[in-house]
């Protein structure tokens, strides 16, 4: 598949593959018809032609694309208190591989999880709580908490009418910002920086967050799929997990594995540093000093992107392009042929990419993946879906023999989170338009948590730096162009 990085056209070759005609003319007064799509066409050309780089300019220049050095490591732009992020060790400048560790305000994802499993107890807003003031609640702290979170998860009166049925959207995200950015006209201080406001605004956000994004998906399947409109009002009795699984679900019933499973994926898409997109674009934004309305609309249309949210909906894709291909899943000679062909960009999307596997931090393993392979395990048990996870773990198994064949190469190839949150998601009948928006109900706290960091110890606009490589011109009057 084509990129901008690798494309040699040049803006010649790029006018001679379209050939435009246009009848716009404009004569004094008189104003000709202008063929609309032949211009646009013509405009698209020009944008195309005219924002090219050469490869070799970043290079000249230096330039940290993606704001990455060039040996793929994160350039260093701040200071975070809140999320750590460990794959590997440097050791000279050089990356040495080691195993994955996940960190909440220090504390390790693990420890955190094995915790409220061990007393089977939801995880999510206990991680909230920590996320936001870096300290784990005591019981009556974490009651109060809880309590408070489903008192304010009902939306303001009219908002479900005004701002989420009269104008669906066939996306969630989507509708999920607009949501987010209606949110400040329903604020009597939204403009108010104080701490103790901007508290009160965190804690409303994550606890509406699920219920704009159950909203704002039963619209989409009421006025755009033509199902049933169900709107089921939230429970402040239940925990954030078996809320949303209530409000989503026509018959509002769920089972205690499936409420743990999707509390479990909540608390591991929670947080995950401030270097990710969508945390960056967090920091960024409320640099400015702006509302954290549209901070966080900012952060859900990062989010959104098929590069960073909506990842394991490639896999599941993927995942039935290979059932559909594979006559027998036991075979593991037929599936490792298959996935040859997708690394040889000849199955699936063309792309080249095996979806589910690696990471731009992690390389000896994704902490994440490995906590939801366990529920994945149980969960598919319950389901009667062992078939399917045997497929799970032969790939699993696989992907790397690949990949270390067809690629040359040794490096370790393991599964990410969302190798097993879209089949856990899948399991729990969820439908695809809402893996992204889950991710949003749970990053929401990380995110405030930034939001917090950036307004209190931030200080500075974050302004980076662009090199001008355009040449100079000169004007030319219209009548000479």
């Amino acid at each position: 598949m084509g990129s901008r990085e690798s494309c040699t056209c040049t803006p010649g070759l790029l006018y001679s593959l379209i050939k435009i005609k246009t009848d716009w003319v404009g004569k004094g007064r008189k104003i000709m018809p202008v063929n609309t799509e032949a211009f646009l066409e013509h405009l698209a050309v020009l944008a195309a032609a005219n924002n090219y780089f050469p490869p070799e300019l970043y290079e000249r220049y230096n330039v940290k694309r993606g704001l990455r050095n060039p040996d793929g490591t994160g350039v260093l732009v701040g200071l975070t208190k809140i999320g750590e992020v460990h794959g590997y060790i440097l050791d000279k400048g050089e990356k040495i591989p080691d195993e994955g560790r996940l960190l909440y305000r220090g504390i390790d994802v693990k420890e955190i999880v094995q915790g409220f499993l061990r007393e089977n107890r939801p995880g999510f807003e206990e991680v909230c709580y920590l996320l936001l003031f870096s300290d784990l609640p005591k019981k009556e702290e974490l009651d109060n908490f809880s309590k408070i979170l489903g008192k304010k998860r009902a939306l303001p009166n009219g908002f479900v009418e005004n701002m989420i049925l009269k104008a669906p959207s066939p996306d969630v995200m989507n509708k999920l910002a607009r949501s987010v950015l209606a949110s400040y006209s329903y604020d009597p201080s939204p403009e108010d920086l104080n701490i103790k406001n901007v508290v009160r605004q965190c804690i409303e956000l994550i606890a509406r967050f699920p219920v704009m994004v159950a909203y704002g998906y039963q619209a989409k399947a009421h006025y755009y799929d033509n199902k049933s409109l169900y709107i089921h009002f939230p429970r402040e009795d239940l925990n954030t997990a078996e809320n949303f699984l209530y409000m989503i679900r026509p018959d509002n019933k769920y089972t205690p594995l499936e409420a743990q499973v999707l509390d479990l994926s909540l608390v591991l898409h929670a947080e995950h540093g401030g270097g990710n997109n969508s945390t960056f674009t967090v920091h960024v934004v409320a640099s400015t000093g702006t509302d954290i309305y549209s901070v966080m609309a900012a952060a859900v249309g990062s989010l959104k992107g098929p590069k960073h949210g909506g990842a394991n909906i490639k896999v599941m894709e993927m995942m039935e392009n290979l059932k559909n291909n594979v006559r027998d899943w036991r075979d593991e000679e037929e599936i490792a042929r298959y996935l040859e062909k997708i690394l040889e960009k000849k199955a699936f999307d063309g792309s080249g990419l095996i979806y589910g596997f690696g990471h731009a931090v992690y390389t000896l393993s994704d902490p994440r993946a490995v906590l939801l392979k366990d529920k994945a395990i149980e969960l598919a048990k319950e389901k009667g879906l062992e078939e399917e996870l045997q497929l799970y773990l032969t790939l699993e198994k696989l992907v790397p023999q690949v990949f270390a064949s067809r690629k040359k190469t040794n490096k370790v190839i393991a599964p990410n989170v969302d190798f097993y949150s879209g089949f856990i998601y899948q399991m729990l009948n969820i439908p695809k338009e809402l893996y992204t928006p889950l991710f949003a109900v749970a990053r929401i706290a990380g995110w405030c948590a930034h939001f917090l960091e950036e307004l209190i110890s931030g200080g500075r606009i974050i302004r980076p730096a662009y090199k001008n490589v355009m040449e100079r011109r000169n004007y030319i009057p219209l009548s000479e162009r």
